[in-house]
């Protein structure tokens, strides 16, 4: 299984009364698709996966998992904060046809590093997938190190890692333990280039719900080690990017579906729709420079 290059970590529609829009959420796989992008990720922090139910959680995998049809990899996000239920939701996730699990670091408990190399490890040995490492500490408040990496990347079913850091000294050192075996992909995608021409096998995106196209463009240039080319498209993209940082993902994400026929702007509680008409307009204007916006938006 390749699991590199432009991945994106979907958005989950919902409609205006709050249900699951499976019909803008097939737009938005195929929008994917056609657009370049290399995998997809379904039900992670994104994709509000703790504002999910568990049958919403099985209904939106499977759909995903029958609508891509095996064009690219699903992977599905199973992380929670217990290992057991870690371990019963990845192996749900396999029943369910997906490719690989996005598993987090266990958030808010604070767990040891030899606490997460037990939780992975269980993991990996219970719950029947490939298993992405994800460290994101600015969510969870829990930071994996280098060196547990180090160890977990020996297990036969722990694939890779989704480093959301963005500094250069966790980024070199993530560069460091990549292997045939052992993928490192950037979480961040302001620091995306940096991460890919330093090794990186490419990147979990935000961005790529709205511009796949641009996206796919920036990792091929960047994990082929073109580093003028991928510095002129992360150019283009750059404004975009930021844009999208004046408000929590994945508010600021959402509020550019609906310019593009891909679904409303609604997020679930306790995250609310975008309310800032700066940010808002920033991230329309910045939107509209890479692609042509739908003719109702």
């Amino acid at each position: 299984m390749d699991i590199r290059g432009s991945i994106c970590a979907l958005a989950t529609p919902f409609s205006d009364d709050g249900s699951l829009d499976l019909a803008s959420f097939a737009r938005l796989l195929d929008y994917q698709i056609v657009g370049g992008t290399q995998s997809v990720v379904v039900a992670g922090s994104t994709g509000e996966a703790h504002m999910l139910e568990h049958d919403e959680f099985e209904q939106l995998l499977a759909f995903a998992v029958q609508h891509v049809a095996g064009r690219v990899p699903v992977i599905a996000g199973t992380g929670e904060a217990g290992t057991a239920k870690t371990v019963a939701l990845t192996r749900r996730a396999a029943a369910l046809g997906a490719d690989a699990a996005l598993v987090v670091t266990p958030y808010y408990v604070r767990p040891t590093q030899e606490g997460l190399r037990r939780h992975f490890t269980e993991v990996a040995d219970y719950g029947g997938l490939p298993v992405i490492l994800y460290n994101v500490p600015g969510r969870t408040g829990c930071d994996m190190l280098p060196e547990t990496v180090s160890v977990l990347r020996d297990h036969p079913r722990i694939i890779g890692i989704k480093e959301a850091r963005a500094d250069g000294e966790r980024i070199r050192a993530m560069a460091e333990l990549v292997r045939a075996d052992f993928v490192y992909l950037s979480g961040d995608d302001g620091t995306a280039r940096q991460a890919m021409l330093s090794g990186a096998a490419g990147t979990i995106s935000v961005v790529a719900n709205l511009v796949p196209g641009v996206f796919r463009e920036l990792c091929d240039a960047a994990v082929a080690g073109q580093a003028e080319a991928a510095e002129r498209i992360d150019e283009r993209l750059s404004p975009l990017v930021e844009a999208l940082n004046g408000a929590p993902n994945p508010i600021a994400v959402k509020s550019g579906l609906p310019l593009l026929g891909l679904g409303t702007a609604v997020p679930r509680l306790p995250l609310v729709e975008l309310a800032n008409g700066a940010v808002r307009d920033e991230i329309h204007r910045a939107l509209a420079r890479l692609v042509p916006l739908a003719a109702a938006a």
